[in-house]
């Protein structure tokens, strides 16, 4: 594994990391009170969160251009 993809596997993981941590403070801040908080609800959202970041670092990646064959 080369710099390029050890850097750009450390950027995915800490952009997927602060979209958890959002989603999970945003879900949690719109519950009435700390006991009234879905807790399985606040997972699932987390979760879903960093999935989606995960997705969209790929979905962001740009073809590698592959020296042409005979030239």
């Amino acid at each position: 594994m080369n710099n390029k993809q050890r850097l750009w596997i450390h950027n995915t993981c800490i952009r997927a990391i602060q979209s958890m941590a959002q989603t999970a403070l945003a879900t949690m801040g719109t519950m009435a009170t700390f006991f009234d908080v879905s807790w399985k609800g606040v997972i699932s959202a987390t979760l879903m969160a960093g999935v989606l970041s995960i997705l969209g670092s790929i979905a962001k990646l740009r073809p590698i251009n592959e020296p042409e064959q005979g030239a």
